[in-house]
């Protein structure tokens, strides 16, 4: 007998769709048809064709964003790949009061990216937290009417990475979480095995803990390469881009242009050229995790 098709799990996942079908789906499709329109939502959109890709193409401003996104996901990304997991094998020790250390670390993660901006802010102040360490310690060294002070947010050419020291911060907490629960599904017997062939202490680590968690350095570093690719609030509120657009990146170019400019239909053709990085970054991780995910089943 031929088996009825069962309607019923798909019925459970209609609502989820048509959220996602009017949230992200039809916007999309939208953002997709204006790119080719000169629209500010003022006037009717004009048709104007490839001529927003031909815009971006001469747009000094939007390389200089994409060349500083591009910077922000090379520094941001190993590290937010290697930290977490040293990170998450020190907290992974079973001693005493280990789950307050966790929590303390993964504070910054819970911690609205809004005022964790602002708290910055002021460290990176002239006068901030930061500068006035810096000047005490420089204190013993040079004369006392000597003022050292760092321009951490406004110099072209720090700006940006002292916004990334914010993006690492709050990060470490949450990739730490991933990798914790990827040693925990380790069994003890392996380091058991590796301490009788003469693999102990960080020997082990280096021989059992590395190979098993690929996948998961996989997955944390096409996670973190999205979100530096889509960074957004900590450039809003620290620098606004500046200065000298050093700080700029897509997402806050993209921004501007749509919000503060009215140029929907340029932001739009911005915004494709983002989803094409995200796509792409999407695309290579499920194409390494099935290479290392094949590696593993033949190695086992």
């Amino acid at each position: 007998m031929r088996s009825r098709l069962n309607f019923t799990p798909y019925l459970f996942l209609l609502p989820a769709l048509l959220i996602l079908t009017l949230t992200v789906f039809w916007p999309s499709l939208q953002a997709f048809y204006l790119s080719f329109f000169d629209y500010d939502l003022i006037r009717e959109p004009r048709w104007v064709g490839w001529g927003n890709f031909q815009r971006l193409w001469q747009d000094q401003v939007f390389w200089q964003t994409l060349k500083n996104t591009g910077l922000y996901i090379i520094v941001v990304v190993p590290i937010l790949a290697i930290a977490p997991l040293g990170l998450a094998i020190l907290v992974n020790q079973k001693l005493r009061g280990i789950h307050w250390f966790r929590t303390a670390y993964y504070v910054p993660v819970v911690i609205s990216m809004v005022v964790a901006g602002l708290a910055w802010k002021w460290l990176y102040a002239e006068n901030g937290l930061l500068n006035q360490l810096l000047q005490y310690f420089t204190s013993f060294f040079l004369p006392s009417s000597t003022q050292f002070r760092i321009p951490w947010l406004t110099d072209p050419n720090l700006a940006l990475f002292s916004v990334m020291a914010v993006t690492i911060w709050k990060g470490l907490g949450y990739y730490m979480v991933i990798y914790l629960a990827g040693l925990q599904s380790i069994p003890a017997e392996l380091y058991e095995a590796a301490s009788l062939d003469g693999s102990d202490g960080w020997q082990s680590h280096w021989d059992i803990t590395l190979p098993l968690m690929t996948p998961y350095l996989i997955l944390v570093s096409v996670i973190s390469a999205i979100s530096a690719t889509k960074v957004f609030e900590e450039v809003y509120i620290m620098t606004q881009g500046g200065p000298l657009n050093s700080s700029k990146t897509i997402v806050y170019y993209l921004y501007e242009r749509a919000f503060q400019n009215l140029d929907i239909g340029y932001a739009c053709t911005i915004g494709l050229v983002l989803f094409g990085i995200v796509f792409s970054l999407s695309l290579l991780r499920l194409i390494v995790n099935r290479f290392t995910g094949n590696q593993n089943q033949a190695t086992w």
